[in-house]
């Protein structure tokens, strides 16, 4: 990152000049571009030089996005934004309206400011495990590659590892992941002409067996609710018997005595 900085401070100096048609004459006005850097804010300017015709306003784009538009006259214009260099790199066009309309730019190179799409990714044994690292920042990287904590620069010749790389973007695929072997700290590096720039990627490889412990976590959680249940039921059971013995017996008396006291009844009647 330190001679990302030292490079973009170089860069505060540049001027950017552009010369574009002014008419079918041929005669071309002179648009001297250039970015100040301050207070958390970047400012960017454009400044044309003995105009051909009428300014009617200005217009500043970047990535096909319109930042700011005026309707006032005048050679120069400018557009401040809050932030870093590092954070908005590219590609600035301003633009003179008027009859013919006349642009310019102003650009805002920066070294590679690399990041990681995930900054730890998980992978099975066996499977094969996809690092990825993005550059979005401009100009784009020249150079992509890959290296690996206690292992060094990964190529694509070994036979386990297949890298592929295209402009801000690389992608390195790792087949048949091993515990002990892939396990680790892996870092892209990318390069442009105005520096360097790195992310790191951490990978954990885990056992085939790791995604049955959840489902065994859940049939274990299953029997011991089943065996809590069947011991409530057993020992709930045996209370419940002699309740049922008393209420079936009160009846049982309850008869004898009438066919007794009915019996009695009888005799004295005889």
């Amino acid at each position: 990152m330190a001679a990302g900085a030292a490079g973009t401070r170089a860069l505060l100096a540049l001027l950017v000049l552009c010369s574009m048609a002014a008419g079918a004459a041929g005669t071309s006005p002179d648009i001297a571009g250039n970015f100040l850097v301050g207070d958390g804010k970047v400012t960017l300017w454009c400044n044309m030089s003995e105009p051909q015709h009428t300014i009617t306003g200005h217009k500043w784009i970047h990535k096909e996005k319109t930042l700011k538009e005026d309707s006032e006259p005048g050679a120069s214009t400018s557009y401040t934004f809050e932030g870093t260099v590092e954070e908005h790199s590219g590609i600035y066009e301003c633009i003179f309206e008027g009859n013919p309309q006349t642009r310019g730019q102003v650009n805002i190179s920066v070294p590679p400011q690399v990041t990681a799409y995930k900054k730890s990714e998980h992978g099975n044994e066996g499977d094969t495990g996809v690092l990825t690292c993005k550059n979005p920042s401009f100009p784009a990287v020249t150079t992509w590659s890959w290296h690996k904590s206690g292992h060094g620069r990964l190529e694509n010749a070994s036979g386990r590892y297949i890298i592929k790389s295209s402009g801000n973007k690389t992608e390195l695929r790792i087949l048949k992941l091993d515990i002990e072997q892939d396990t680790g700290d892996y870092f892209c590096n990318a390069t442009n002409p105005l520096g360097t720039g790195d992310a790191t990627v951490n990978l954990r490889v885990r056992s085939r067996l790791a995604a049955l412990w959840p489902f065994l976590g859940i049939v274990a959680e299953v029997l011991v609710l089943v065996t809590i249940i069947f011991i409530y039921e057993k020992r709930r059971k045996p209370d419940e018997v002699p309740d049922d013995d008393d209420g079936g017996s009160a009846p049982l008396k309850s008869n004898a005595t009438n066919h007794k006291d009915k019996n009695v009844r009888q005799r004295n009647a005889n």
